[in-house]
């Protein structure tokens, strides 16, 4: 049997799109549970959040064993075990689904929103039944790429910041960016909770105005923050390419199923 070896893409600066086979629609492997699993990754597999989050809901008391409050991430959780997430029974998934999302502005990434505000669950709506969660975090008025799945290993994977996942980034500013400025993003400017490398950044199309930033980090509000630590304000901000993954024929607020090629390039992804 050949060893998959996936193809290497482009810089976003060129053409990075990922290329569309047939749709996989919840294309999907159910992970085979013969035995006990850990708390935090069986949340992650009902598809609530990934399993790093999944850890926090366990520790913060928001899910119960046989009616009882579990704290412990690592408990073992047998067969027979009745597993609930804020009240509400939860069972793994038996299927796995992966959507790729154009966001539109004013949506929040929350699977629920205590204010009453648009998210990114009501765009999906009751079209597909699986409980789906936003892997990463775009804030409220940024717009562009975003993956729903209920692969808790996957979004686990992707959300870490060891295995570098890129994201490609359009920014408008308030007004043009200096060469100077730029330089100093190119080699990395100090935030106050940390350094910002960038993978690249450049003009888009010449105009000095509207940036194109590829980063690993994924930290609230990263590149709003590397612009504003320079004296500009963001406009705009779009994700255009995320893990290989492009939004070409995507229109703004719509989503689609990621094909069968995709789903095993995202799992075998190394940047």
């Amino acid at each position: 049997m050949k060893k998959y070896s996936p193809k290497k893409t482009k810089s976003p600066f060129g053409d990075r799109r990922a290329k569309h086979n047939r749709p996989a629609g919840s294309a999907s492997v159910l992970p085979g549970q013969d035995g006990p699993m850990r708390l935090n990754k069986y949340i992650a597999h009902c598809g609530i959040c990934s399993r790093r989050q999944a850890a926090e809901y366990v520790k913060n008391g928001n899910v119960t064993v046989n009616g009882k409050k579990e704290l412990n991430p690592g408990y073992l959780v047998q067969p027979a075990d009745q597993v609930a997430f804020k009240g509400s029974p939860v069972k793994l998934e038996e299927r796995k689904v992966y959507l790729l999302l154009n966001k539109p502005k004013n949506t929040i990434t929350t699977s629920s929103d205590e204010k009453g505000r648009k998210t990114v669950l009501d765009l999906i709506g009751n079209s597909v039944k699986e409980r789906i969660f936003p892997v990463g975090r775009l804030d409220r008025m940024t717009t562009g790429l975003l993956l729903l799945t209920n692969d808790g290993d996957l979004a686990k994977k992707l959300s870490h910041p060891g295995h570098k996942v890129s994201k490609f980034y359009h920014v408008t500013l308030n007004k043009k960016l200096t060469k100077k400025h730029l330089e100093q993003i190119q080699q990395g400017i100090q935030l106050d909770d940390g350094p910002a490398p960038v993978v690249s950044v450049g003009y888009m199309q010449g105009k000095r105005d509207e940036i194109g930033i590829e980063l690993h980090i994924g930290r609230n509000r990263i590149v709003r923050r590397i612009f504003k630590h320079l004296g500009y304000t963001v406009v705009k901000l779009d994700r255009t390419w995320y893990a290989g993954l492009s939004k070409k024929d995507i229109p703004r607020g719509k989503y689609r199923h990621l094909t069968q090629q995709e789903i095993i390039m995202l799992k075998h992804f190394k940047n």
